[in-house]
């Protein structure tokens, strides 16, 4: 029993001090790749922002069919 707790004391020692060991400087980032990146991110958070509204709006109607509300959706207002 003692040595399972002698063994996990030098465990954690052996784990807290990696964990608070210095990492090396992040190496310098190119701009010009920088900037496509930041383009596909863009464009991938877009189709995303469009495709998370054409579902919301099949759900919607999805949810109005069912419960039997007649009329036009309302629609949201965009500031």
């Amino acid at each position: 029993m003692a040595l399972r707790s002698v063994l996990a004391i030098i465990f954690f020692a052996a784990v807290s001090g990696a964990a608070w060991a210095k990492l090396p400087p992040a190496p310098p980032v190119d701009p010009a790749k920088a900037a496509d990146t930041k383009k596909l991110a863009d464009e991938a958070a877009k189709k995303d922002a469009d495709l998370l509204g054409k579902y919301q709006d099949k759900a919607a109607a999805n949810y109005r069919k069912n419960k039997g509300i007649k009329g036009p959706a309302p629609t949201a207002v965009k500031k």
